[in-house]
């Protein structure tokens, strides 16, 4: 298992361990499922997967919903084999390693009615009606983690942690494993975003999408990828392309300062290494 925030090198060691010792380089970033988007969310390059097998990278379609325990079902029949797993989703390596509740379909009514009350209402609204331990468990600075609980709540009449509480054995123990988080500092990282997002650009990630103009909606779980609301926007007119490439950019920052938070607090077993020196 290789974790770490964005621009952190993981990909690169990924596939380097594969061709190495051989292996098929599994996704877990829950934007890379994504089809559409493989520019801008950084999938591997078409040379890349010919120089060794890659799976669950742009399986999914641009229009769908998917969730964690639908990403487990698909990965479990690729862990009768070597495998590198890889991403910055760092909910995907803790259902896999510490196993996932197995809470009922929320109905698509509900996630509407979610995402209609954060619009107009923002977090509070949804925060206010969560009981007190479901305030204490989950980012209540993230609107996705916040209208998850809220939709559970709301479609079950049981708060997420009940069910999370009543979690089965994980598909893939820690134990079992070898387990790495790339560390990477701020100062290191952040001029390595801008060169990324640079190089996206010119790749073509403006055109990519622009492709996905016609069945764009930002409702839609694939719409999170960084820097696509920008890209949008700059298409629309909204922005400027150095406006759009800015606002992208920090977006970027902000995402991996949240993930560095999420993996010091909750990856505290696994082997750190620095990204810095891979």
């Amino acid at each position: 298992l290789i974790a770490g925030p964005t621009a952190s090198g993981k990909s690169k060691l990924a596939l380097h361990i594969a061709q190495s010792q051989g292996g098929v380089v599994v996704n877990a970033d829950a934007l890379q499922v994504f089809d559409g988007w493989r520019i801008l969310t950084a999938r591997p390059t078409p040379s890349e997967v010919a120089q060794t097998p890659h799976a669950l990278y742009g399986h999914v379609n641009f229009a769908a919903h998917y969730s964690v325990g639908e990403w487990l079902r698909d990965l479990a029949p690729l862990l009768n084999r070597r495998t590198i797993i890889v991403g910055g989703t760092g909910l995907y390596f803790r259902a896999l390693t510490e196993g996932l509740a197995e809470v009922p379909p929320v109905p698509e009514i509900v996630r509407i009615e979610a995402q209609q009350r954060l619009e107009a209402e923002g977090l509070s609204a949804l925060l206010t009606e969560l009981d007190s331990e479901s305030l204490r468990r989950i980012d209540t600075q993230n609107p996705v983690r916040v209208a998850r609980a809220w939709e559970v709540q709301r479609a079950t009449g049981q708060p997420l942690h009940v069910w999370q509480d009543d979690t089965p054995a994980p598909l893939l123990p820690l134990a079992q494993c070898m387990a790495v988080l790339l560390d990477a500092p701020k100062d290191w990282l952040n001029p390595r975003i801008e060169q990324r997002f640079d190089h996206m650009l010119k790749a073509g990630a403006l055109e990519e999408a622009r492709a996905n103009l016609p069945g764009w909606d930002p409702m839609l779980p694939a719409a999170r990828a960084i820097g696509a609301a920008e890209l949008i926007a700059h298409i629309n007119g909204e922005l400027t392309l150095a406006q759009t490439r800015d606002a992208a950019v920090l977006a970027t920052r902000q995402y991996a300062k949240r993930q560095r938070t999420w993996f010091r607090t909750r990856m505290k077993a696994w082997t750190h290494l620095s990204a810095e020196k891979i």
